[in-house]
């Protein structure tokens, strides 16, 4: 019986060993990410951490995952190593079983206050109830593009939209509208005051108040060009792995398309991350000039990679020579640039950068993204085509810096910088206007000249006529409130594929891949293509494939066997004689049988053949 109750107590032991071990440092990850969170990102909602909480690491920035494991694993293993200490030293003691009721009630406790006091900090309460709840506010106020009669003018004229990063009002000094006691954007200030941000006669600034769903890139450049949060059911940086990008939406690009605009979108970014390539792509057909493209065309060096991509100041030279090429053409163009440099944590600091603000590189960095874009807009003023081309600028959401505006009073409503240059229509309204992002949709259309019945669109309202907006007429906790709630509407706008296999890769383990297309072989008139970083694979390969078509029916689509190499990786020549030498786009999916016979699609790319 001794030896039975020896083993009962040793078995215990282990048990409760592990489980105090693993409780905490569970408790430590808890309450350093909690920390971190907070301390990362100002000013934090529920939705915006859903989204970090959801969004893939593929192209995030790697200071800030080195940051996160320096503040918050480092001192977890340095916790695991002393409580393993302490245990063995204390392991043959009576104290042993106390000395682990303490540590298991304690982090216990810990663990509750830190997640109690992030509850109640982001309301969760509240938000899961809403995602729970449906609404029919988006319905009932929600203006199809389909309904209205949208009227072009006899002379297009030319759009260059351009997201300035993390851009906001507040960081003007007090007299101009900002909240800081020196202006840290004196650039865009000016620029502001001296063209249209809808602030009246005040020489105080005016932007606009991004609400629920519109607080991160794609979020916000979604809300902007269409007038609609991007709340949806699937993770928020998800959109990527859908056939369509809100397939039943009409939007900004797809009224220009409509018009016979050439458009292109210029990131200095992979343009895939969160959906942007598919959105744009989906809606008005743009040329897309990312960090990707750049590389394809050997503009930047093959190893080139500063921030997210390529700084701004590259991004802002290309786009001079693109704005050349556009000029040149018929048709009317569209240019929509995003910037970079001031993303959160502390910004990109440029070569071109000046030391104003001593040691604060945040503020050093806004001050020269705000000379910069001034640089960009003034040679842009001296073009033979500027005369008959709009520029719209707008910040895509507040800031997530943790520290920067820190200091800012609570009363102050923080506002994304926006500015209206070289409209071609007149303001009715000479007050002061109270707006959101959504607004800028029918508004960019009216700075254009295009005529809208009504103008509204999505939930927006043209702020150059003298309709009122949805945040003049209604109290704007009410509308935060209701679009954080579900919508029947904007499930039929975005039409979901909720199963789709994209979605589960990480969870079900569905194989992946990387596809790379080489140059054109003249001497055997063959294009050389590599399947690579193949991962998820549960079972063995028994053949991997190709699929190469260039018609959209895919009536000319021809299948090739790719052959293992030493390497490891599945190479295949593409023989271009067997299509015909057809010129033009053609399209490559890669596909691969297992041993039980299932076929799984693993990656996908495009060519031309010129």
């Amino acid at each position: 019986m001794k030896d039975y109750k020896l083993v009962l107590k040793k078995i215990g032991c282990i048990i409760g060993t592990v489980l105090t071990i693993s409780l905490m440092v569970l408790t430590t990850v808890i309450c350093f990410s909690i920390k971190w969170m907070f301390d990362t990102w100002s000013n934090l909602t529920m939705d915006e951490l859903v989204y970090h909480i959801t969004a893939p690491l593929e192209g995030t920035n790697e200071g800030m995952i080195k940051e996160y494991l320096d503040f918050c694993i480092v001192p977890t293993v340095l916790v695991l190593i002393f409580v393993v200490i302490l245990f063995i030293a204390y392991r043959k003691q009576k104290k042993y079983f106390v000395i682990m009721g303490i540590e298991l009630v304690l982090s216990f406790l810990t663990a509750t206050f830190f997640v109690y006091n992030a509850w109640d900090e982001l309301d969760a309460g509240n938000y899961v109830k809403a995602q729970g709840t449906y609404s029919t506010f988006i319905d009932d106020y929600y203006v199809n593009p389909a309904d209205v009669e949208i009227t072009f003018p006899g002379e297009k004229r030319n759009l260059i939209y351009i997201f300035l990063e993390s851009m906001e009002i507040t960081y003007a000094d007090k007299d101009n509208g900002g909240a800081f006691e020196r202006n840290v954007i004196p650039e865009l200030t000016k620029l502001a005051q001296e063209n249209e941000d809808f602030s009246g006669e005040d020489d105080k600034l005016e932007g606009g108040i991004a609400m629920p769903g519109t607080t991160w890139t794609m979020g916000a450049m979604f809300a902007n060009t269409s007038g609609i949060p991007l709340n949806i059911s699937i993770d928020a940086n998800s959109m990527d792995t859908q056939d369509a990008f809100f397939p039943n939406a009409i939007v900004l690009g797809d009224i220009l398309e409509r018009g016979g605009y050439n458009q292109t979108l210029m990131i200095g970014s992979d343009a895939t991350f969160g959906g942007r390539e598919l959105y744009f792509t989906n809606h008005g057909n743009y040329k897309i000039f990312d960090y990707n493209y750049v590389l394809d065309l050997d503009l930047i060096p093959d190893n080139y990679k500063v921030w997210w991509g390529y700084e701004d100041q590259k991004l802002f030279d290309f786009a001079k020579k693109e704005l050349l090429e556009l000029a040149d053409q018929e048709n009317p163009f569209n240019l929509t640039l995003l910037t970079v440099d001031t993303h959160f944590e502390d910004g990109y600091p440029c070569e071109k950068c000046p030391n104003l603000f001593e040691d604060n590189q945040y503020a050093n960095v806004m001050a020269c993204s705000s000379s910069q874009i001034n640089e960009l807009l003034e040679w842009i003023q001296q073009q033979e085509f500027y005369k008959n081309t709009t520029i719209v600028l707008v910040g895509d959401h507040p800031t997530m810096d943790k520290d920067f505006c820190v200091k800012i009073n609570d009363d102050y409503v923080r506002r994304v910088y926006t500015t209206y240059i070289n409209s071609a229509t007149e303001l009715k309204n000479k007050t002061q206007r109270k707006y959101t992002t959504f607004d800028n949709f029918p508004t960019t259309l009216a700075a254009l000249g295009i005529k809208i019945e009504g103008d509204r669109l999505g939930l927006g309202t043209n702020l150059f006529s003298n309709k009122q907006t949805l945040t003049e007429r209604l109290d704007i906790d009410i509308i935060k409130s209701e679009l954080n709630k579900k919508s029947k509407l904007m499930e039929k706008l975005a039409e979901l594929d909720e199963n789709k296999e994209d979605l589960h890769i990480k969870g079900d383990g569905i194989p992946i891949a990387d596809i790379q297309v080489g140059e054109y072989q003249s001497e055997s008139s063959t294009i050389p293509v590599k399947l690579f970083n193949i991962s998820n694979v549960n079972k063995n390969i028994k053949v991997a494939n190709i699929a190469v078509w260039a018609k959209k029916d895919q009536s000319d689509l021809k299948w090739k066997q790719m052959e293992l190499k030493e390497d490891g990786n599945y190479h295949v020549d593409i023989d271009v004689s067997a299509l015909g030498y057809k010129t033009g786009k053609y399209y490559i999916h890669a596909y691969i049988i297992d041993e039980d016979g299932k076929q799984f699609i693993l990656s996908e790319d495009t060519f031309d053949i010129n």
